[in-house]
């Protein structure tokens, strides 16, 4: 069923619905467009247009077909729906009937689509800060355990000072710390809500847009309609995001597989990330490597096509616009798997120190500390660069390096050459030497290595922060609670009850928002239950969830509570955090308190789980992977 029909008396020709439709590729959004579909929802309600009663039974509806999708978002490539938004609303319709085709009213695909698209922009830009976050911690890793592995420097790929492989990883923690700023300001821009604009001149109906966007968990409401709808500068950031990313990706990559090559022999690569030739049984090819340096270009192209596409688009909505996507998708699918394999390569990768110590004495790379000699000895340091480069040469004559050529041999370069030159061309000197900031000396590779670890340790990769509730933070509280009881995931709680029980819940901010909520509630037997656990719709996948519940945690061993359960239609996210499964007769108090009021008595769905508290630490039973 197409949603523009009824302009038309002629059904659209097949070849033009297969290649007009977008359902194969923007099928990744269902879960925001069921997301947006409930905040537009609550808006119609707050205009009059659907009655508590409808607006319930649609958020109900929608909130099924969400789980429906979770459990296998490929069904529905089987639809012949146009797009995704034609998708939602043929199911939805199919669940509540006529009322499914009031959710529409005073909206537009163009703003449906451009907020759906910000809302996964948001969600994929989460995660893509999580997979820097851990590259650069894998190198921070990596260079403190390589500080005393010393390793040629190159310029035009000639032997050029040396340095050492923890100051060579600690220049790729530096390109990604850039990467993860960058994306980091990219998503403060998405960070608005188009939905409420329209097709291009804004909604007809008196809705408070910025109630719209905080139901989503937006900062703000965008500012003007035509622009918010034929926007598509953050698809660009965050292409062009990837992009730089990518080149830093493919030039650790070309480090790597120059220092895994037979001709260096620096390193050997973990057979994980490596396969064999079919018809050499010898060889041992750095694939992954080689695949992020192809990939960067895969990237590069989807940049280049998008801004062809934008540049000379009128405003507002243009079809053209419809390529945003699946360039977006491949870019960020892209990016996201390369630094994941880039982390990977970083395992088991066996360096060979003596063979890395013996290339960086090679090459005479020691040549500027003998002009630095001179320097010191009062020679002007052009007439130093020349004596050293005629020393040079003599040594290459000889076959030896500078170190090798003797007092009388360095005395007819210069008078003022003397014993001491020998310990200042020492390896051990040359690194000491360099003590600037951000040089390869010991003490300050030491000093980048404790300020990188220091920094990452600090770092709030989601952008959360979870405390103990507040008395301000009833409203809040209430609103969540409230929501998640009606969709049937949570008990209800009165709010005298709540303004009792503010001590026992902790709650999540993001960007100070309150967005996430869950309590411990301790019976007289000493029993601890985490309950009324919810985050916001528009706020999900970030790890609020997880991270209230591990401070729940923390403040259940602080008391020394013995045992902590839960009651839950999501076990397996519980489960990943350490808890197993049990009975509910175990659970009598539960019972006693809660079951009886419970509108699911008779038809429970819900599984309990506990978690068993060391005195000592938290551990538990069984070994949680």
């Amino acid at each position: 069923m197409a949603l523009w029909g009824g302009r038309f008396s002629q059904a659209a020709d097949t070849r033009f619905k297969q290649f007009n439709d977008s359902l194969r590729f923007d099928y990744r959004l269902a879960e925001q467009d069921i997301t947006g579909s409930i905040a537009w929802s609550k808006a119609l309600l707050s205009v009059g247009v659907l009655t508590q009663d409808e607006q319930s039974k649609l958020e109900d509806a929608l909130l099924d077909l969400g789980k429906q999708v979770a459990e296998n978002p490929q069904q529905i490539l089987g639809s012949d729906a146009e797009d995704i938004h034609s998708w939602v609303e043929i199911q939805l319709i199919q669940r509540v009937g006529d009322l499914g085709k009031k959710l529409h009213t005073g909206r537009s695909r163009n703003d449906q689509v451009a907020t759906d698209l910000k809302l996964w922009c948001k969600s994929q830009g989460v995660e893509l800060l999580e997979h820097l976050d851990k590259l650069q911690q894998k190198l921070v890793k990596f260079a403190r355990q390589q500080q005393d592995t010393v390793l040629p420097g190159y310029t035009h790929l000639q032997r050029a000072q040396p340095v050492t492989f923890s100051h060579w990883a600690m220049a790729y923690v530096e390109m990604f710390e850039r990467d993860y700023s960058r994306l980091q300001d990219a998503l403060s821009r998405v960070d608005v809500c188009p939905l409420g604009c329209g097709a291009l001149a804004g909604t007809a109906y008196p809705m408070d847009r910025q109630q719209i966007a905080k139901d989503l968990g937006f900062r703000r409401a965008t500012r003007n309609s035509l622009d918010s709808v034929s926007d598509r500068d953050h698809v660009v950031e965050l292409i062009s995001t990837a992009s730089i990313s990518m080149i830093h990706l493919s030039r650790m990559a070309e480090d790597l597989i120059f220092y895994n090559s037979g001709e260096s022999a620096f390193l050997d690569l973990s057979d994980q990330v490596t396969s064999g030739s079919s018809l050499m049984p010898q060889k041992k090819n750095p694939d992954a490597l080689e695949l992020i340096r192809g990939k960067a270009g895969r990237v590069y192209g989807s940049l280049s096509g998008i801004m062809m596409t934008l540049k000379a688009l009128p405003l507002a909505y243009n079809k053209d616009m419809q390529e945003d996507k699946e360039g977006l998708f491949d870019a960020l699918d892209t990016w996201g798997d390369c630094l994941a394999m880039a982390e990977l390569v970083l395992d088991d990768m066996n360096v060979h120190e003596e063979t890395t110590t013996e290339a960086a004495k090679g090459g005479y790379s020691n040549a500027t500390e003998l002009a630095d000699y001179l320097v010191a000895k009062g020679i002007p340091f052009r007439e130093a660069h020349h004596i050293v480069g005629i020393a040079v040469v003599k040594a290459i004559e000889k076959g030896v390096p500078l170190e090798e050529l003797s007092l009388a041999e360095f005395k007819e370069l210069a008078p003022e050459i003397e014993d001491d030159v020998y310990p200042n061309l020492s390896l051990e000197s040359t690194l000491a030497k360099r003590q600037a900031l951000g040089g390869v000396a010991p003490e300050q590779v030491e000093h980048a290595l404790t300020e990188a670890e220091v920094r990452l340790s600090k770092r709030n990769v989601k952008g959360l922060y979870v405390r103990s509730a507040r008395m301000t933070d009833l409203d809040n509280i209430e609103e969540m609670v409230n929501y998640w009881s009606q969709a049937g995931e949570n008990l209800p709680r009165p709010r005298p009850e709540l303004v009792q029980a503010i001590g026992d819940f902790t709650v999540s901010e993001q960007a100070g928002k309150v967005t996430g909520c869950a309590s411990l509630y301790l019976y007289d037997t000493g029993l601890a239950e985490i309950r009324s656990l919810g985050v916001n719709p528009g706020s999900q996948r970030v790890g609020q969830g997880r991270a209230m519940v591990q401070h729940l945690m923390k403040k259940a061993k602080k008391m020394e509570i013995e045992k902590v359960f839960v009651l839950t239609r999501v076990p397996e996210f519980f489960m990943k955090l350490g808890f197993s499964p049990t009975s509910k007769n175990m659970l009598p108090e539960k019972v006693m308190k809660d079951c009886d009021i419970c509108p699911r008595q008779h038809a429970c769905d819900e599984v309990a789980l506990e978690f068993i508290i060391d005195n000592s630490t938290l551990i538990h039973k069984q070994n949680v992977a």
